[in-house]
C-alpha cells in the first residue's frame, strides 16, 4: 500500500502546482521515493513534477480514460514508491462540463480513497477562510479533506488571524506558505512554460519550492496523513496486460447518427489479419512483423514536450522500438523509421526555427506522401501544414495554420469517419481540445473526426497513412489504437 495525498484547492490560481511541486521535492529530497500525478489532462504540470522526482509525471483523467482505469494507472505509476502526490485540477469540485463530478479532483479522490489537502489563497480575507473550508468540508462527506495548506500569507498578524478563524472547523493547519517571488514560474497563452524549454531555470524553481514548502509546511504531519490511506486494492495497469485484454467490442446500430458502425471501438484489420485499412495484427509485446521491431520516431524536445507516458509503454508493448528525435535539432529522422508520432507542444513559438530546419520537414514530408503511417495531434498538426504564421512548415496537409485570438480549451468526445493508421472508421474516442491557433481549412476531403460533442462537426485529415488532428486522446483508454498503428508501421 503506497501513502498518499490529494492536493486540491477551492479555485484555479490558489497555488496547487507550487505546494505541490514543492512536497514532491522537498519529500524526494529526503530520501523517500515519490510518485507524482496530475488530475485532468493537463501536460505541463507533470513536466515540473517529473524534475522535483526524478520519475515520470503521469495524468489521471477520468474523462479521457474511464473511472475504472484511475486506480490501475495509479498504482502503476506508484509502484515502489514510499508516496504519492496527486496535484489537482481547477476548484477540488470541478470536472468535465455538464458531467457532474466527472473528471473532478473530489471524484479522483475518492477513487483512490486518499486524503485531501487543501490549499487556500488567503490573500485577501482572514475569518471568512473559516466559512470557505467548512463549506468544503461538508459538501461531499464521501471527500476525506485531512488538512488545510494556507497560501500567500502576508505576515506573522495574517498567519494569526487565519488560524484562528480555522480553530472551530476541525481541520488542522498543516501549512503556512508565504509569498516568494523566486517560486513564480512563466506563463504564456496556455499555461506554464515547460520545463524542457527553460530546464536551468526551471531546477531554480523547483528548488524553491521544495524550500518553501519546508519552511512553511508540517512535514511530518503530512506524511503521517498521507500514511492513514486505506489500502487501494488495484491491480497496476501494465501496457501488455491492457493489449491482451483489449478484445474487440461488437458492434451497435447508429446511436449519433452519421451513417457509422459507432459501436465498433475495433473496426477492420485492427486485430486479425490483413484488412481494408489494418494490415497485421499484433499480440502485445511482441514484433508484429515477426521479427524485426518496426521503428516508431517520436517527436520532442522544446516543441513538442505534450505526451502521455502510457503512450511510449503501449508502442513498446506492442512490439514497437520507440526512439525520439528533434524537429528543431535533427536533420534526419532516426535510421529504420517505419512511423512517425507526433504529439502537442508549441511549435508556434518555434516556428521560424522548424521552419529553418528544411531538411528534416523535406524527409517528413516524403514519408508522408510516400505512405508512411503519421499520428500527430495537435503540434503536430500544425507541423504538417503547408505553413505556420507564414513559416513553411512540411507541406504534407492543404491546409495554413496561424495564431488565434481565441482559447480553444475542453473535453471532446468523438467518432473516426474514415479508416486511418490511428483508428478504424466507427472508433470512438474522447479528447481533449487546448490550442491557441486556427488552421484553415479546419478538415480535409476526407477527415479525421466526427465531433459528437459539444458541437457536431468533423475535423482533421486523414490522407495516405496521416492521421492528423487538433484532438488530444489518451491511448491507455483504448490500447488497441496504439496495436493498430503499430501494426501499420510494420507492413
Amino acid at each position: 500500500m503506497v501513502a498518499r495525498l490529494v492536493i486540491a484547492a477551492p479555485s484555479s490560481g490558489s497555488g496547487k502546482t507550487t505546494v505541490a511541486t514543492g512536497l514532491m521535492a522537498a519529500f524526494a529530497a529526503s530520501g523517500l521515493a515519490v510518485s507524482p500525478h496530475k488530475v485532468g489532462p493537463d501536460y505541463i504540470d507533470p513536466g515540473y513534477h517529473a524534475l522535483a522526482t526524478g520519475r515520470p509525471g503521469r495524468n489521471l483523467d477520468a474523462y479521457l480514460c474511464g473511472t475504472e482505469l484511475m486506480a490501475p494507472l495509479f498504482a502503476r505509476g506508484s509502484a515502489g514508491c514510499d508516496l504519492a502526490v496527486v496535484e489537482g485540477v481547477m476548484g477540488m469540485y470541478d470536472g468535465a462540463a455538464g458531467a457532474g463530478e466527472l473528471a473532478s479532483t473530489a471524484q479522483l479522490a475518492k477513487l483512490l480513497r486518499a486524503p485531501v489537502v487543501l490549499v487556500v489563497d488567503a490573500s485577501s480575507q482572514s475569518r471568512s477562510v473559516a466559512a470557505l473550508v467548512h463549506g468544503f468540508l461538508s459538501w461531499d462527506p464521501e471527500v476525506r479533506v485531512g488538512g488545510v495548506i494556507l497560501n500567500k500569507v502576508a505576515s506573522d498578524r495574517h498567519e494569526e488571524l487565519l488560524r484562528e478563524a480555522l480553530e472551530d472547523v476541525g481541520v488542522p493547519v498543516l501549512g503556512v506558505v508565504r509569498r516568494r517571488a523566486a517560486v513564480a514560474t512563466p506563463s504564456r497563452h496556455l499555461g506554464l512554460v515547460p520545463v524542457a524549454e527553460r530546464a536551468a531555470e526551471a531546477v531554480a524553481s523547483v528548488e524553491a519550492m521544495a524550500e518553501l514548502v519546508r519552511e512553511g509546511c508540517d512535514l511530518a504531519g503530512l506524511l503521517a496523513l498521507a500514511r492513514s490511506a486505506p489500502p487501494l486494492g488495484a491491480e497496476a495497469w501494465s501496457a501488455a496486460g491492457a493489449l491482451l485484454a483489449g478484445a474487440d467490442v461488437p458492434g451497435a446500430a447508429d446511436p449519433d447518427g452519421l451513417g457509422l458502425p459507432v459501436g465498433s471501438v475495433g473496426g477492420p484489420g485492427l486485430t486479425g489479419g490483413p484488412g481494408p485499412a489494418g494490415g497485421p495484427g499484433s499480440p502485445g509485446g511482441r514484433s508484429p512483423a515477426g521479427g524485426r521491431r518496426p521503428v516508431v520516431a517520436v517527436a520532442g524536445g522544446p516543441a513538442f514536450t505534450f505526451s502521455y507516458a502510457e503512450q511510449v509503454e503501449l508502442l513498446t508493448a506492442c512490439g514497437a522500438e520507440v526512439v525520439t528525435f528533434d524537429p528543431l535539432r535533427d536533420e534526419r529522422l532516426p535510421e529504420g523509421t517505419s512511423g512517425i508520432v507526433i504529439g502537442g507542444g508549441f511549435p508556434e513559438v518555434y516556428a521560424p526555427e522548424l521552419s529553418a530546419n528544411e531538411a528534416l520537414r523535406k524527409v517528413v514530408g516524403e514519408f508522408a506522401r510516400n505512405g508512411g503511417p503519421v499520428a500527430a495531434e495537435c503540434a503536430g498538426l500544425l507541423y504538417l501544414a503547408r505553413s505556420l504564421d507564414g513559416q513553411p512548415m512540411c507541406g504534407v496537409l492543404d491546409a495554413d495554420a496561424r495564431m488565434g485570438e481565441r482559447l480553444t480549451l475542453g473535453y471532446r468526445e468523438a467518432v473516426a469517419v474514415a479508416d486511418s493508421a490511428l483508428a478504424a472508421t466507427g472508433t470512438r474516442m474522447r479528447g481533449h481540445e487546448f490550442h491557441r491557433t486556427v488552421i484553415e481549412p479546419g478538415a480535409g476531403p476526407v477527415p479525421a473526426w466526427g465531433m459528437l460533442r459539444p458541437q457536431r462537426r468533423v475535423e482533421g485529415f486523414v490522407q495516405r497513412g496521416v492521421h492528423a488532428s487538433y484532438l488530444h486522446t489518451h491511448w491507455a483508454a483504448d490500447p488497441r489504437v496504439a496495436r493498430r498503428f503499430v501494426a501499420w508501421c510494420a507492413r
